[in-house]
């Protein structure tokens, strides 16, 4: 009598690869972070100038909201004072102290040219050169400085002639709008003493720039409001 194969051995022949009937769980890939490439300045992915998918990077988008946020706050100022100028027909009035124009004017171009040695700062990183990175920054400070050490004398010498804050409109609007420019400025130096800082530890690199853009971002900013400022409180 022939020897009849088990039922486990003829299905044994049949399934070559039995199915794994219990599956294994899928997770997602091993993750290795990366990592960081600086400091925490912000500027491991350089400035996003370069060649990239995205047209602006987030940081500039972040300057500029806050540069639109700026331009209302001044507009407003800006709009209170031409209400007030229109509303007198002899500005300013015959008791208040002439403005200096010719002093101020020569600090207008002052604050002018330190935009072009902030345009070099910027092409010097730009071409890799940090210590013509850093001289530059550090000549826009000083001309910053200049012109609120200019600003600052002048303001002392109306005071004394008697023009304060509570002198009436022509005062009030004098001080509350050149002083709020006066206070950005400050505030652009002090950043900007902080950025040639560490450009000075070479800390910026031709891919690695973002603060150098965002505070020569502000800085042309405040730059180029001065000169809307000394026409309207100064000439009109």
């Amino acid at each position: 009598m022939a020897h009849t194969p088990s039922m486990a051995t003829a299905l044994g022949g049949l399934v070559e690869d039995p199915v794994d009937v219990h599956p294994r769980p899928q997770g997602p890939p091993p993750f290795s972070p990366e990592p960081p490439g600086d400091d925490g300045d912000g500027d491991r992915h350089g400035d996003d100038d370069d060649h990239r998918s995205t047209p602006l990077s987030n940081a500039r988008l972040g300057m500029l909201i806050f540069l639109g946020a700026e331009t209302m706050f001044f507009a407003g100022l800006i709009g209170a004072f031409l209400v007030y100028r229109m509303a007198n027909a002899t500005w300013p009035p015959m008791a208040m102290p002439r403005l200096p124009v010719e002093v101020t004017g020569v600090n207008t171009l002052i604050l002018l040219y330190s935009a072009a040695t902030m345009w070099l700062a910027n092409r010097a990183i730009r071409l890799g050169q940090q210590q013509t990175l850093a001289r530059m920054l550090l000549y826009t400070a000083v001309l910053g400085v200049v012109f609120l050490v200019v600003q600052g004398y002048e303001w002392v010498k109306l005071i004394g002639y008697g023009l304060t804050l509570s002198s009436g409109v022509y005062g009030a609007t004098f001080y509350t709008l050149i002083g709020c420019h006066g206070l950005h400025v400050f505030g652009a130096v002090i950043w900007l003493l902080s950025v040639w800082r560490r450009a000075a530890r070479k800390h910026y690199t031709a891919t690695r720039r973002t603060g150098v853009v965002l505070c020569s971002m502000y800085w042309l900013y405040v730059v180029g409001l001065w000169p809307i400022l000394y026409w309207l409180v100064y000439l009109y």
